[in-house]
């Protein structure tokens, strides 16, 4: 093959090269379901540390065959086992409640919905440790000065299908203001 011929053919080659490098969300995760946090109901706006662990009203979690026009059996259920909550700070400080790992059952059909309801996202663990201990304490965080944390809230959870296949949500966030 010529020097020009390899020429013209290189952006072709290019751009089969990115088609097949860019893998959809489906491709990314073990097993044949995809599990997402599809819904939150009475999500908090502000928080009180006094008021103590703080729970969310309902989380809906959703289970889809990745193969839409596929079968489907009951091996690709899903058990929910834990999930985990981070937190980043919305404001100028940098210390942050430690991340919440809890253990959580329940069975997320194939192409089907569960609901969770009452989970904790600020235990005592979050509460009694800088930086929102410092607002029950000082009333202000005792790095920036200021009376109210800004949060944002991340959870995801875990599970494996019936066949044994880990299954990992994509995150879903939600901001919080947290108050002496």
């Amino acid at each position: 093959m010529n020097l020009s011929m390899k020429l013209r053919l290189a952006p072709l080659f290019l751009l089969a090269f990115v088609a097949t490098s860019c893998r959809s969300r489906t491709d990314r995760s073990e097993g044949s379901v995809i599990l997402s946090i599809s819904m939150f109901d009475q999500l908090p706006l502000s928080v009180s540390v006094a008021n103590g662990p703080t729970q969310l009203g309902t989380i809906t979690l959703r289970s889809v065959a990745k193969d839409p026009t596929g079968t489907t059996s009951s091996l690709q259920d899903i058990e929910v086992r834990s999930y985990e909550v981070r937190f980043a700070r919305l404001d100028t400080g940098t210390r942050l409640p430690a991340p919440l790992v809890e253990a959580q059952f329940g069975t997320v059909p194939v192409n089907s919905t569960a609901a969770f309801t009452n989970l904790a996202f600020l235990r005592s663990a979050q509460l009694n440790s800088p930086p929102l201990s410092d607002l029950a304490n000082f009333g202000s965080d005792q790095q920036t000065g200021s009376r109210v944390i800004p949060l944002r809230v991340t959870l995801r959870f875990f599970g494996r299908t019936l066949a044994g296949d880990d299954i990992v949500s994509a995150p879903a966030s939600f901001d919080i203001e947290v108050v002496p």
